[in-house]
């Protein structure tokens, strides 16, 4: 399925009414495959450091990798995907910055007790968010918009068994506590939904949307890849600042990209 560089009603209707939207097939397996290769790479990496990039270990079973787009074209080519970052600006409202830039390869623990992984699978923990309702969200040209968003990408298949992200639909734009979110869906798992993806699928997100991880239960590993974005004159997450040799290299409209903008003069959808 093709993927047009702006939402139809129906997905943009999704996103306001839940707060994501699944956006299928948008990698090509082509695209899907380079990035699972460059990551596996920089699993296989002795010093990571070396190349710019952070990562955090927990057990054999789970890393997280953070500062990718210097390390691997695809990585950065993800980052800046041409079908992806209109939609992005679609739902921040304006032009963009990449935020963050990070990725996940993890397997179930085989050493932990199934029992506790399927209560967790069905009651996940660590919900949280990135922003709130009335901070870094607004109403502007009748859609929901955020000043924080996500996309994240599929590079394995994500089956109800293979801990899929779960979300609080609704949550991202609530003016409850966020804690009493997290309360009244965990007493009503039908309150919270996990993903069903397949590989080259992406989520599109609000980070004002309360969401987490279900755990994994089957043998699978997963894959992900995750971009975020925020207003220009916003800066990056700690440890994702973009070197200046690395920026040089690059052409105008992806250094403007990653490395935004001192000026509050934002290029914005709907010009106040």
């Amino acid at each position: 399925m093709t993927i047009e560089t702006k939402l139809t009603p129906a997905q943009r209707y999704h996103l306001d009414a839940f707060g994501y939207v699944l956006l299928k097939g948008v990698l090509t397996s082509e695209e899907t495959e380079s990035i699972k290769a460059a990551l596996y790479r920089l699993k296989a990496e002795p010093d990571l450091a070396k190349h710019r990039v952070y990562t955090h270990k927990h057990g054999d079973n789970f890393q997280l990798f953070g500062h990718l787009v210097e390390y691997d074209p695809a990585l950065l080519g993800y980052a800046v995907h041409p079908k992806l970052v209109p939609l992005v600006e679609e739902l921040v409202g304006g032009a963009v910055r990449l935020e963050e830039s990070e990725a996940i390869i993890n397997r179930r623990n085989p050493e932990a007790d199934i029992e506790l992984l399927r209560k967790r699978h069905t009651t996940p923990t660590g919900f949280h968010t990135g922003t709130r309702h009335g901070w870094g969200t607004y109403f502007e040209g009748e859609r929901f918009h955020c000043i924080f968003v996500k996309t994240l990408a599929y590079l394995t298949d994500v089956g109800a068994e293979d801990g899929g992200t779960a979300v609080i639909p609704g949550s991202h734009k609530m003016s409850w506590r966020q804690q009493e979110m997290i309360d009244a869906a965990l007493s009503d798992p039908s309150l919270i939904h996990q993903v069903i993806a397949e590989a080259g699928d992406v989520l599109l997100f609000s980070e004002s949307l309360v969401h987490s991880t279900t755990e994994i239960l089957s043998d699978r590993e997963r894959a992900i890849i995750v971009s975020g974005y925020t207003p220009p004159m916003l800066r990056e997450w700690m440890g994702n600042e973009i070197s200046p040799e690395f920026l040089e290299s690059q052409p105008e409209p992806i250094r403007k990209l990653l490395s935004g903008s001192d000026s509050w003069n934002w290029r914005r959808n709907h010009p106040i």
